[in-house]
């Protein structure tokens, strides 16, 4: 017969509401009761009901998280970080996949906010406006996604592709193309703002692509545009589009890097296992899901917790797709 709150309150010579006190709101309860109490319950291997704590507290004991594509390694990488993060608070995360929604983004959120107690929203497309409604339904953090206000958990997309020129206009490239991801996509938008910086301070004749859907087909698609182009390097929007132009260009006998020098971002495990491997930008992805957890956890503190931004560094990882360009080997 499973230990009741009861069992805890007998053995431990207290009330039933002591207990729950005690299990609940801690800080409420004399700290040798405390003490007793939570000695008393590890002895019994007392296991709380959860849906009775949730009516005494407001808590559900879950969180949510909605993410764009969960056919995207990255964003599995993020929620393997926001689980194991969520169950060391002892919470349960339900997940949602928006499939680059923005409507299904606010659907999924405003009924997930019914069953949890606060929502990671993962590179949301939605306007700025929406997610300020939806910041008003629940405890909201975001991942790859500034709005003023909102917690979020950044990672440095723009720095990361200021280290990828850097990389390519010292092996001697001056003509790169640029695959942009997703119009909608904030972290295009930060790779954009370091690609400008980078390539104005150079001097780099930028070609500037798309936008391509961030997927495989999408680098399909635009390999053959930037090859028209002329240009000595392409830098794809993330690693899964890089793949797409990979293959596209050994279909047409373009040689990686003997031709044409590519990266992509993200460093995905296909990156290192692809032939050539890719050179590529490392996102902290497992890190920033368990920051986005610390960030909601802290706002579901008792004093609401401070709203933070934190951005998490990126680094180049140079493989074996970017070389000199063939001219300059001559």
């Amino acid at each position: 017969m499973a230990v009741t709150i009861r069992d805890v309150a007998r053995q431990a010579e207290v009330s039933v509401a002591t207990v729950s006190r005690a299990l609940t709101s801690p800080e409420l309860v004399r700290a040798s009761t405390r003490e007793r109490v939570l000695a008393v319950a590890a002895d019994l291997g007392y296991q709380p009901n959860l849906a009775a704590r949730g009516l005494i507290t407001g808590r559900t004991g879950n969180l949510g998280i909605v993410v764009p594509d969960l056919n995207n390694p990255f964003f599995t990488g993020v929620l393997k970080g926001v689980q194991s993060q969520a169950r060391q608070s002892s919470y349960a995360v339900f997940v949602a996949d928006s499939d680059e929604d923005p409507a299904a983004e606010r659907d999924l959120v405003l009924a997930m906010a019914k069953q949890v107690d606060g929502v990671i929203l993962c590179s949301p497309g939605l306007d700025e406006q929406v997610v300020r409604e939806l910041a008003r339904a629940t405890s909201l953090v975001l991942i790859n996604r500034r709005v003023r206000g909102i917690p979020a958990a950044l990672m440095s997309s723009g720095s990361g592709m200021r280290q990828v020129i850097d990389h390519l206009v010292a092996l001697g490239h001056g003509r790169i193309a640029y695959l942009n991801g997703p119009r909608t996509s904030w972290s295009n938008r930060e790779r954009r703002r370091g690609l400008k910086a980078a390539v104005q301070r150079h001097g780099v004749d930028l070609v500037d692509l798309g936008p391509f859907p961030p997927r495989y087909e999408g680098g399909l698609q635009a390999a053959d545009l930037a090859l028209a182009e002329g240009v000595t390097a392409i830098v794809a929007y993330n690693d899964i589009m890089a793949l797409g132009v990979l293959a596209r260009l050994r279909d047409r006998g373009v040689s990686v890097p003997g031709q044409v020098s590519l990266t992509g971002f993200d460093d995905l495990m296909f990156a290192a296992l692809c032939q050539p491997a890719l050179t590529t930008v490392a996102m902290p992805v497992e890190p920033t899901g368990r920051l986005g957890v610390d960030l909601l956890l802290s706002r579901l503190g008792r004093d609401g917790g401070a709203i933070r931004q934190e951005e998490l560094d990126t680094q180049l990882i140079v493989r074996a797709t970017t070389a000199p360009p063939s001219d300059s080997r001559n």
